[in-house]
This record gives C-alpha cells, structure tokens and sequence, in this order.
C-alpha cells in the first residue's frame, strides 16, 4: 500500500523560511515524477513546483520561482519544498504527490496519481 506522509508545515511570518517532507512508503520515489500542489481557502488547487523521473525536468509556477526548490532525497524516500521569502499569498494546504505529468509548462495530476494528506502552511503579513 503506497503512502506519502508530508511534514513541515507550520506558521511564519512574511520573509521567513520552511521546508516541508513528504516521506514514501510502498513506492520508490526515485522512480516516479513527484510533485507539490497547494490549495487555499476558496481557491482552486494549484501546482507549485515538480521534478521529473530521475530529476530529469524541474517545473515552478512563476509564484514561486528563485523562492522555491525541490529537492528529493533518494536514500531518504524522501522529498522537500523548500521555501524562503515567504508571503502571506503562499497561505495554503500544501500537497506532496506521486505519479503526476511534469513539464515544462506545468505539472498535473495523472490517472494514478498517489497522494499525501497534506500539510498546513499560514503565511503571517
């Protein structure tokens, strides 16, 4: 059974730094393309940033370039969001995802895509 647990969220204030997990288990992640999404209150979801199979192609929504990477841990199972300059727009419920479409133009959720539970991000201006 495959489960993505993510991590990290928390409140900070605007200008300050986070950097979510999301651990796999039943999968390995290296051999999928992973993703983050996020979603605010009354808002629709959102892709933020993903890397494709063996890292070969790295996306980030403008919102979030040179503020935002995402870096995988291989031996960890294990991949991150980290973000600095927050702002209080980056306010969301941020999603760790398996098994997406990636490209250079976007990232989507596919036909068997694994997700997380989620974890809760609150910018403070």
């Amino acid at each position: 059974q495959v489960q993505l647990e993510e991590s990290g969220g928390g409140l900070v204030q605007a200008g300050g730094s986070l950097r979510l997990s999301c651990t796999a288990s039943g999968l390995t992640f290296s051999d999928y393309t992973v993703g983050w999404f996020r979603q605010a209150p009354g808002k629709e979801r959102e892709g933020v940033s993903c890397s494709g199979w063996m890292s070969t192609i790295t996306y980030y929504t403008d919102s979030v370039k040179g503020r935002f990477t995402i870096p995988r841990d291989n031996a960890k199972n294990t991949l991150y969001l980290t973000m600095h300059s927050l702002k209080h727009e980056d306010t969301a419920m941020y999603y760790c995802a398996a098994a997406i479409s990636c490209s250079g133009s976007g990232l989507h959720p596919a036909l068997h895509t694994y997700w997380g539970q989620g974890t809760q991000v609150t910018v403070s201006s």
